[in-house]
């Protein structure tokens, strides 16, 4: 079984793909999703996003990354995928799930879904374009504002050469909003002989078992689920064992927050980094009661040593 960490724009950057894998139980993660229009990007713009690509492709803890490319053009997404390959990334995803308004208005993400052959070629141009070594897979939802594109869909992402497909079990239209329809993930791996890795809506063991035996997938991939409950992965990992699955205590996590506000500190203005802390903070409090003291504290909060003396934190005069 592979556990993965999701792509979420805004919130699974770098500095919490370190913190998170740091936790284990997670096989492999994705950047945010690095938008392609007109041209190739410039290469600091990939280490901006993915920054794991000057450590070997990895986390601190050794956790292989994935990078992830969005867009409709399929030329210029098979340059930015060559480039990225050239650049280290061991495995090249392409998005067609972002829900986003925005992103959806410019021909990205889950708009995609209305053109399978589109899809299909948009996995042929980067297939061809990426050293035969290297991965390519996708991210799909079930459709834009129905599921009866699936199916198609991923079939067509296969026939293009995508070596896997992780399928988010809702639509754009869906959005967040519960539940994930993973019946359909076992749908869509009867129609295709790649493997499909389930997605959406997977916050506990007893989520995870229901997902699999509703879908049969063997592998799966964690969005806000990990974010909310950083040991999810590693629960469920030891359940899939057989081992006793022992929750992290909120004690236990506190030097991950630690370690994340000093990052956020290191690599944002004094301004971004206290929103960034309050985002995860507020989906701690989903898993974690005292989360929801620790954000009714930080809730107007912006001064930065105020924050690191709520977290005990020491920073250097100097920083």
């Amino acid at each position: 079984m592979q556990i993965a960490l999701a792509p979420m724009e805004g919130l699974v950057d770098d500095i919490l793909r370190d913190v998170l894998t740091q936790v284990g139980g997670i096989d492999w993660c994705v950047t945010e999703f690095i938008r392609v229009t007109e041209r190739v990007l410039p290469e600091h713009y990939f280490h901006k996003l993915a920054s794991e690509l000057l450590q070997g492709s990895k986390t601190r803890a050794g956790v292989p990354l994935r990078v992830q490319l969005l867009g409709s053009d399929p030329v210029c997404l098979a340059e930015n995928a060559a480039f990225a390959a050239e650049l280290g990334a061991p495995v090249i995803d392409l998005n067609f799930g972002c829900p986003a308004k925005t992103v959806n208005k410019s021909r990205g993400g889950a708009v995609l879904l209305k053109e399978p052959e589109l899809l299909h070629t948009i996995l042929s141009h980067v297939r061809r374009a990426v050293p035969a070594h290297i991965p390519v897979t996708a991210k799909m939802r079930l459709g834009y504002d129905s599921t009866e594109p699936a199916l198609d869909c991923a079939r067509a992402l296969e026939a293009g050469g995508a070596e896997h497909i992780v399928v988010h079990a809702r639509t754009k239209v869906d959005g967040y909003k519960p539940p994930a329809h993973w019946e359909w993930i076992g749908k869509i791996q009867d129609v295709v002989k790649i493997p499909i890795i389930a997605n959406g809506e997977i916050w506990t063991v007893d989520d995870w078992r229901r997902c699999r035996e509703i879908c049969g997938a063997r592998d799966i991939m964690i969005g806000r689920g990990l974010v909310a409950r950083p040991d999810l992965g590693r629960q469920i990992a030891a359940a899939q064992a057989g081992r006793e699955v022992i929750p992290m205590t909120w004690i236990a996590l506190q030097p991950l927050l630690r370690d994340f506000w000093l990052q956020a500190m290191a690599k944002m203005t004094r301004v971004q980094a206290p929103g960034r802390l309050k985002q995860w903070v507020v989906l701690l409090t989903k898993s974690y009661p005292e989360a929801t003291v620790l954000f009714d504290a930080l809730r107007r909060e912006t001064d930065c040593e105020r924050i690191s003396q709520m977290l005990g934190v020491n920073v250097p005069e100097a920083a």
